[in-house]
């Protein structure tokens, strides 16, 4: 401005863009930002991958709010005498209103086809469906699980519609809603009439009143446990948690610490090797890990992992059933995780033989799982008849701060359930 220095030009120019924002943010209705504040109270996480129009366009109206799939979507409308307004804002809400850390994990707009086509792993048959909104809702489901502490209901929402097309469109307007939890898929669709069509710069033939009948269907599936567990078994879904720990301070864990094994049976060692961990590992979540799939084994049945399940029930002890037996999927599946191996563990990770042979392919794929942040706390185990600790193993220079002894003193495993199963007549 005429008469202004720098520094007062930038100042006046700053405090333009401040207010500039007060009033955009005015502009939410006080019903929408309770709403949202409601969301960001409550523990639930959430990954967003939205396609075609739903994270630009935004929405205000006098008529109370239509939850679409009842979390993070709200669907209002309003008619006046002169316009129509139908608009519908999901990362702009969510973002705007204090408390947006403690829900959205992340939010992704694969808005163009090749994107959208390298999210979903493949060419959908139709991009604005039931199914591709599903399947990218389970998509962010499993990244929600990835992100998420281990003691937060997640959620994965997945959205597809096509709000406006310079091409003139023919037949029904509709974008579908979905979401995903660990024990439901919920599904909305909405069909917009001509009118609301109009309002959202979506060319059609001609103009007509807004109706509010036939406009918004729902359905609901509900999983039980087994389902689940065959969902996990078929890779469909990536981890199920059974969080039976009581322990308070868990929920403020920076990262997740990890003991993972088949557990057949759970004995006296693996419990006192994750305490000794979580007392090294002081910013861990413990907690136990079982694969139903196996490298080289048949999957566990579903029947075979609640047996398993009910073992750690007993103890209070937090498990996690995975899908993944190799340590560098449990890497990606547990990004910035602590794993806790015993050293028969190590002595297969560094051998080159369970690499094809290549030493440098084992320095790559252990240096891939360094990369996610995870680290292993080791423990001394009898190896071939003697007893070994982290010491005993040549770590390759590049990956020598991703492991960690457990002294001797403070932990050693002499027995292995498969010693146990033989002593009890089960091999």
């Amino acid at each position: 401005m005429e008469g202004q220095g720098p520094e007062e030009a930038a100042a006046a120019a700053a405090a333009a863009t401040t207010t500039a924002e007060a009033d955009e943010k005015n502009m939410m209705e006080p019903s929408i930002r309770a709403l949202v504040k409601a969301i960001h109270s409550g523990p639930t996480q959430v990954v967003l991958y939205l396609a075609g129009g739903a994270s630009q366009v935004h929405l205000s109206s006098s008529h109370a709010p239509l939850w679409m799939c009842r979390a993070v979507f709200c669907v209002e409308y309003s008619r006046t005498m002169r316009s129509i307004e139908f608009k519908i804002q999901a990362i702009g809400w969510l973002l705007s209103v204090p408390g947006a850390s403690n829900t959205v994990l992340e939010a992704v707009v694969p808005y163009s086809r090749m994107s959208a086509i390298q999210l979903l792993g493949k060419v959908p048959s139709q991009f604005c469906s039931r199914k591709t909104a599903e399947e990218m809702a389970l998509l962010a489901y499993n990244r929600a699980l990835k992100l998420s502490q281990l003691d937060s209901p997640v959620l994965g929402v997945g959205f597809t519609g096509a709000l406006a097309s310079p091409q003139p469109k023919h037949g029904d307007h509709r974008f579908y809603v979905s979401t995903r939890t660990s024990g439901r898929l919920r599904v909305s669709t909405v069909t917009l009439s001509k009118a609301i069509a109009s309002a959202c710069k979506v060319p059609v033939a001609f103009a007509s009143k807004l109706t509010e009948s036939d406009m918004f269907e729902e359905s609901e599936e509900r999983f039980n446990e087994d389902e689940e567990l065959e969902q996990l078994i078929d890779g469909k879904i990536c981890y199920k948690l059974y969080p039976f720990s009581k322990e308070s301070h868990v929920s403020e864990a920076d990262r997740k610490l990890i003991l993972p094994g088949s557990f057949n049976p759970l004995h006296d060692g693996h419990l006192k090797l994750l305490e000794v961990a979580a007392s090294i590992c002081s910013n861990g979540y413990p907690c136990f890990e079982v694969s139903a799939v196996n490298a080289d084994k048949p999957p566990l049945s579903v029947e075979q992992v609640k047996e398993r399940v009910k073992q750690f029930e007993k103890v209070g002890k937090t498990v996690i059933i995975s899908n993944q037996p190799y340590f560098y999927k449990k890497a990606e599946l547990f990004p910035g995780s602590a794993f806790v191996i015993g050293a028969d563990t190590v002595a297969r990770l560094i051998n080159p033989r369970y690499y094809e042979g290549s030493y440098s392919k084992m320095v790559e794929i252990l240096a891939g799982c360094k990369s996610t942040g995870c680290t292993f706390l080791v423990g001394g185990r009898n190896v071939d008849g003697v007893f070994k600790g982290l010491e005993d193993f040549e770590i390759p220079d590049a990956l020598k701060d991703m492991f960690v002894p457990i002294p001797a003193e403070a932990f050693r495993m002499d027995i292995s359930s498969t010693e146990l199963r033989k002593s009890r007549g089960l091999e």
